[in-house]
C-alpha cells in the first residue's frame, strides 16, 4: 500500500519488545524481521521499493514518508533511548541511502511539550 504518513503512538513502547511491536504494527514488516535496530533501518531503507519485500507499506519512489510521532512526551526520561533511536536511526537510513546514490526518504514529525 502507498502512503505518504505513517503514525507511530510512543505511548505504546515501553521497552524494546513494545518498540519493535509498535513500529511492526505500522509498517507490517516480514516475519524475519529480526527485531533490532539494524533490521528496523534495513527495513526502513527500503520503504520505496515494495519489491524488497520488507515492509507491508511503502512510499511513492524518490518521494517521502513521514513518521508522524504521537504521544512523543511519553518517550522522555527513562525512555528517551527509543527517541533517541528514532531520530538517530532515521537520519541513518537517509545517510546510507545518500552514500549509495540514492535520496532520503523518511522525514519525522513530533511535537515536544518541555513544560
Amino acid at each position: 500500500m502507498l502512503v505518504s504518513l505513517a503514525r507511530i503512538d510512543c505511548a505504546n513502547i515501553k521497552d524494546w519488545d513494545s518498540f519493535h511491536d509498535e513500529f511492526n504494527r505500522v509498517f507490517e514488516f516480514p516475519d524475519f524481521y529480526g527485531r533490532n535496530m539494524d533490521a528496523w533501518i534495513d527495513c526502513m531503507t527500503s520503504i520505496d521499493t515494495p519489491d524488497d519485500g520488507l515492509s507491508g507499506i511503502h512510499c511513492e519512489r524518490g518521494g517521502f514518508l513521514t513518521i508522524e510521532l504521537d504521544n512523543v512526551n511519553t518517550l522522555n526520561g527513562d525512555r528517551s533511548e527509543y527517541f533517541e533511536a528514532i531520530t538517530d536511526c532515521t537520519a541513518f537510513v537517509n545517510w546510507r541511502r545518500i552514500e549509495n546514490g540514492g535520496k532520503p526518504v523518511l522525514s519525522l514529525s513530533y511535537y515536544r511539550d518541555d513544560d
